[in-house]
């Protein structure tokens, strides 16, 4: 299977050299030329399945090529060592917990499929890459953890200054070896903006070997489709029509769901849920794209005003409004509301929800106030601790420290002050 540029003004590539590509010389996503849909005996007997023989056959299409079985099976087992349970809320309600892996955020999975790639990639060549990656939060943290030790690969992690949890920032600032985090003083579409300008530097390319770890990669955005699998697997006995609202900042999460779908999941529906930043909110009513400058808001990994993977969701529905209103929805919420939510669900429930998963939370029932005869589904994309001091906050109460974050909590933060696109390719190229 190749992979072509969604801004259709570059050659097809492989997977291989899509995901050390990153993004496509047209400054492009990357997009598999197909997407064949599993049998139907699959859905049908996934119960009978282990999650990794579920992905391997879900994610095969895209990588065969490249990644023999025997490699693919290698990768998977290391990746998916930990749940991904659907705990139930209420009668008609689950939520998907992701925060079991090592840095306790969904974006555990991308991050180390992507990084088992790339280090098998460059395992015969004496060549260096650099991963450039911009995060809002959690994506820094997962992918400092899944490419720590990775030989051949150096990572340099961009950050907004003060806009990420204090324990966000020590997960992606204490580790060293391979990885350096830049503080930038800006937001996080600053710092996406500073990474896809880094792409296109042609001072930069001649230098050294780019590519992205943000879910413009396709090796971090595809194998997020795994988990809706999962929990299709695990609310299928329900019985009844399945939705998953999904807190939505770079739109990967939810795109990798729509493949899913795609790939024949049956599915009813999928919300995007966002906090103030209702960039794509707005576009479903108007059809009109506006990207915006972002708002810092308490649910901070979705702070992103211009949605790097909303043009793949528009793809995936040939860009027809008509069509992708069938299948998606989409609702903003404010700071206050989440609070509200986040207190809703613990005093029905005792379940304490990071305000990420209450934005799902939210999402899903204003859904369900409109079609209530369906199981919903939302996404609990990080360990509440993450946020501690909102928690807090909001409920009164203080969560017990997991291992994974009190590993990082005494160690010293380390970061290098940038304020420029300048500031950081003086830094790539030192």
């Amino acid at each position: 299977m190749n992979y072509y540029s969604l801004n259709n003004n570059a050659p097809q590539v492989s997977f291989k050299e899509a995901v050390i590509n990153g993004i496509a010389p047209d400054r492009g996503l990357y997009f598999p030329s197909e997407i064949n849909p599993l049998p139907s005996s699959f859905f049908e007997e996934i119960e009978l399945l282990s999650n990794q023989e579920i992905a391997f056959r879900a994610i095969h299409q895209f990588v065969k090529a490249d990644l023999p079985d025997s490699v693919l099976k290698e990768i998977l087992e290391q990746v998916l060592d930990f749940d991904f349970p659907v705990v139930p809320i209420d009668e008609v309600t689950g939520t998907l917990e992701l925060f079991h892996g090592p840095t306790m955020a969904f974006k555990d999975v991308g991050a180390r499929f992507m990084a088992q790639c790339l280090g098998y990639f460059s395992k015969n060549t004496s060549s260096e890459v650099t991963v450039l990656v911009a995060t809002s939060g959690d994506t820094g943290g997962a992918v400092a953890n899944g490419f720590l030790g990775v030989k051949g690969v150096q990572v340099v992690i961009l950050y907004p200054d003060g806009k990420v949890s204090d324990i966000q920032e020590r997960q992606l600032t204490t580790l060293g070896q391979n990885i350096t985090a830049l503080n930038v003083a800006g937001t996080f579409d600053d710092c996406q903006k500073m990474v896809k300008t880094a792409f296109l530097d042609t001072t930069l390319l001649e230098n050294m070997q780019l590519t992205s770890a943000n879910s413009i990669n396709v090796a971090r955005w595809l194998p997020q489709l795994f988990y809706f699998l999962f929990a299709y697997k695990q609310a299928k006995q329900e019985g009844k029509e399945i939705v998953f609202s999904v807190p939505s900042g770079n739109f990967g999460n939810i795109c990798a769901g729509m493949v899913a779908h795609k790939l024949g999941m049956p599915v009813k529906h999928f919300i995007a849920a966002t906090n103030a930043n209702d960039t794509v909110p707005e576009f479903m009513k108007t059809e009109k794209y506006a990207p915006k400058p972002s708002k810092a808001t308490i649910s901070n990994a979705m702070d992103v005003g211009d949605p790097s993977n909303f043009i793949r969701i528009r793809h995936l529905f040939q860009n027809d409004h008509r069509l992708l209103r069938h299948m998606l929805s989409s609702y903003s919420f404010t700071d206050v509301e989440t609070k509200t939510a986040m207190k809703t669900i613990y005093e029905n429930t005792d379940y304490i929800s990071d305000p990420h998963g209450a934005v799902g939370y939210l999402g899903l029932k204003k859904y369900q106030s409109e079609n209530p005869n369906t199981y919903g589904i939302f996404l609990e994309t990080a360990h509440p601790v993450k946020f501690l001091d909102v928690v807090e906050d909001t409920l009164g109460i203080s969560p017990e420290i997991p291992p994974q974050i009190q590993k990082v909590l005494g160690k010293e933060k380390r970061a290098i002050h940038i304020a420029s696109y300048q500031d950081l390719k003086s830094y790539l190229l030192k």
